[in-house]
């Protein structure tokens, strides 16, 4: 029998788990997203990729700014849901909501729990050097990611792997857990444990300034800096030239050998030397402009030896 749901995200990671959720049958009585919000040149409000995926399916779509009012949680009770799934949705759900699903709140999270809770798991994977990651299926509770673990995916981590090349591994991994679970749960076979005590890290939110590239660090610490912030934010750096400062935001490296004063060009290829070691600049994109190869940027911009990044 297919249960009726009530589904809660926001971003386009969270998408592909709704999709499987109406593939299997399942009824969703509604979906919560984040409300439209400014975004382009123009700043005309755009729909979370939720909501519009939502809409595609003719899903009733509910975008409160809170959950914490008596009207909005008399209106999720009044959906008679058996279950709540959530998936990067971006509000905290309080008691009173997650108590409200006789089947209880389950999130999707992309993350080996307790390791990465919080809000940027995918990025702080990378940034931190880990080679291994995944996601898990958690009864929530009203704690950051606090809830026993039911269900979970592993995924490895490559060396030169980007966050965005792996939030499409999680997306896809966390929809089919997720499919599972709710599979288990409909069956009444969906069981839990608590998460170890040990190991706990936070995910923070990634700052503007801390996206800026560090060059005194090893060339390996920046190499994963940059590949955890690739694509967005994307991490940067300044250079001086014809007498101004430009702003570089750098999406792809590689590690090289070399030496110098930390930022320093030490080559044609626009390899960089680091606190410990160089790295070589794949992929690059200028405020205002496009995404292109260095090859391609180093071609309309004279880079000399010698130059400075900071």
């Amino acid at each position: 029998m297919a249960l009726r749901l009530v589904f809660m995200g926001t971003p386009d990671f969270s998408v592909p788990t709704l999709t499987a959720l109406v593939g299997q049958g399942h009824e969703i009585a509604a979906v919560y997203t984040q409300p439209p919000r400014p975004a382009g040149r123009g700043m005309q409000e755009k729909k979370s990729p939720v909501h519009e995926a939502a809409e595609r399916f003719g899903i009733l779509v509910h975008t409160p700014a809170s959950l914490k009012s008596e009207e909005e949680k008399q209106r999720f009770r009044d959906l008679q849901a058996d279950a709540a799934i959530v998936v990067a949705y971006g509000l905290i759900l309080p008691e009173a909501i997650l108590s409200v699903p006789e089947l209880g709140a389950w999130n999707g999270h992309a993350s080996l729990l307790p390791r990465w809770r919080g809000a940027a798991p995918i990025q702080r994977a990378i940034m931190a050097g880990d080679e291994e990651t995944g996601v898990m299926i958690m009864h929530m509770d009203t704690g950051l990611d606090t809830g026993p673990v039911a269900m979970a995916e592993r995924v490895s981590i490559s060396p030169d792997m980007t966050a965005g090349e792996l939030h499409e591994v999680l997306a896809v991994a966390c929809a089919d857990l997720m499919a599972r679970a709710v599979g288990a749960l409909e069956r009444g076979l969906l069981d839990t444990k608590p998460q170890p005590e040990e190991g706990i890290t936070y995910a923070e939110k990634i700052g503007k300034e801390e996206a800026r590239i560090d060059w005194s660090k090893p060339a390996r610490d920046v190499h994963n800096h940059i590949r955890g912030l690739s694509p967005f934010p994307g991490a940067w750096t300044e250079i001086e030239y014809n007498g101004r400062p430009f702003r570089l935001k750098i999406l792809a490296s590689e590690l090289s050998a070399g030496n110098g004063q930390p930022g320093e060009v030490i080559d044609n290829r626009f390899t960089i030397a680091c606190g410990e070691g160089a790295l070589r600049i794949l992929r690059i994109q200028r405020a205002g402009k496009a995404a292109q190869a260095a090859e391609e940027f180093l071609r309309g911009n004279r880079i000399d030896p010698g130059m400075v990044l900071g």
